[in-house]
């Protein structure tokens, strides 16, 4: 006899419940709640520099730039994620009521990590390209020094990469110039050059 296991969904009333007591961050994907784990040293000091960047760059503009304490919802696939900073032009377009879940980034950053790069790069991707207002996307190696770039021209994404600390890139979503060595500032590697 074969065994079946139902997994339990839960109604987004449930999790924001849930989300609201936790003292870990959870996700929320279409009924499931994903616990997310701490991230690496590195992890968090490029999060932190890159969020502190903007921040201080963006100040006295239209543009803010947030950490990955707010929740993007995204509801077309009815998920609550937290990216590691996001950029809005303008005023924060709330979902509903909730002061905690945001709709409207026109620029997402995440740190890649070895167990979500691969989805970071496609589905959750494809996920945040439902977004109207998002224009700009980039993703950070925390191993070695690599950013990769998406830019909205249109309707075409466009693609380009960076693995030089001598390099920078004009963000488009927020017309700013961001240079490599910003975003790796204080990184200390095993050794780059093999990774």
């Amino acid at each position: 006899m074969i065994a079946t296991i139902t997994e339990r969904r839960y109604s987004l009333d449930e999790y924001r419940a849930i989300a609201d007591k936790s003292e870990e961050k959870c996700e929320y994907h279409d009924g499931e709640i994903i616990k997310m784990t701490g991230g690496t040293v590195n992890h968090s000091r490029i999060g932190g520099n890159i969020f502190t960047f903007l921040k201080f760059v963006l100040r006295d503009t239209r543009f803010e730039a947030i950490n990955n304490d707010l929740r993007l919802w995204i509801p077309e696939y009815r998920r609550g994620v937290y990216p590691d900073a996001m950029v809005f032009d303008g005023a924060l377009q709330f979902n509903g009521d909730r002061e905690d879940e945001v709709l409207n980034p026109v620029l997402i950053v995440e740190v890649l990590s070895p167990s979500t790069e691969e989805y970071d790069r496609t589905d959750k991707f494809r996920m945040y390209r439902s977004i109207p207002s998002f224009c700009e996307y980039l993703l950070i190696r925390q191993n070695k020094v690599f950013m990769e770039r998406y830019s909205k021209q249109g309707e075409i994404w466009t693609y380009s990469d960076f693995d030089n600390l001598d390099q920078s890139v004009l963000l488009d979503s927020v017309n700013i110039e961001l240079a490599i060595a910003e975003i790796y500032r204080n990184i200390t590697y095993v050794d780059i050059t093999t990774l």
